[in-house]
């Protein structure tokens, strides 16, 4: 919604948009503020931003044709750990995960 408020702000105002779209002011004021000084952004942007580059490397390196299983293993392949984007650990067989595992769930069998 910000790009579409940048490209017509010019011909009718910022506020007039904001009342027909549902976005208040302040948020698009804040967004272009964190546009243009990064450090305004929250750790967890931050943080994605950096994870979004290493993806982006990954798939860069293998042609732009593996998927997420192949990506992820591909980014564990030079990693010990790779940290998901919430900051838990990342396990190649069950996802992410935030501590302790869940326990498996049996069918049962009555």
């Amino acid at each position: 919604m910000v790009a579409f408020i940048d490209d017509h702000r010019n011909e009718y105002g910022i506020e007039p948009i904001c009342e027909m779209l549902p976005i208040v002011p302040s948020t698009y004021y804040a967004h272009k503020a964190q546009q243009i000084d990064p450090h305004l952004r929250s750790d967890r942007a931050k943080s994605d931003a950096e994870l979004e580059l290493h993806i982006r490397r990954v798939w860069d390196a293998n042609f732009q044709v593996y998927g997420t299983a192949k990506g992820v293993a591909s980014a564990e392949a030079g990693r010990s750990r790779c940290r998901s984007m919430h900051g838990g650990a990342f396990d190649a067989e069950n996802g992410p995960s935030r501590g302790d595992p869940r326990p498996d769930v049996q069918d049962d069998d009555r």
